[in-house]
């Protein structure tokens, strides 16, 4: 797994043939959970939040982060992915709002 800016990556895995693609839409944001094949029929996943932001010029453009999942890493990462949600969920979430020690982070501030 890595991120769209690694410089090791292969170009042809970046390029791989698109098999199956799942957009979520939340709020602001658009995640993307798209299975793509190389030529060699290796599967991997490749997972992208896209945001549209306005540049300076006042047309829109989008902000997209990518990370490359390839298929020996699919199990260890949804069992990470898995406990943090239920941390989350069990830990974090209580009532109405997130747990008092976090604070609220507005990232388009930044």
């Amino acid at each position: 797994m890595y991120s769209e800016d690694y410089d090791g990556a292969n170009a042809q895995e970046r390029s791989g043939e698109d098999i199956y693609s799942k957009p979520v839409r939340a709020g602001k944001r658009t995640y993307f959970f798209d299975v793509k094949a190389t030529k060699g029929n290796d599967y991997y996943l490749t997972i992208t939040e896209s945001k549209r932001r306005v540049d300076s010029n006042g047309h829109f453009a989008y902000d997209k982060h990518k990370i490359f999942l390839y298929k020996e890493d699919f199990e260890k990462f949804a069992e990470g992915l898995q406990e943090v949600v239920d941390y989350i969920k069990t830990k974090c979430l209580k009532g109405e709002g997130a747990d008092e020690k976090f604070t609220d982070v507005n990232f388009e501030e930044l």
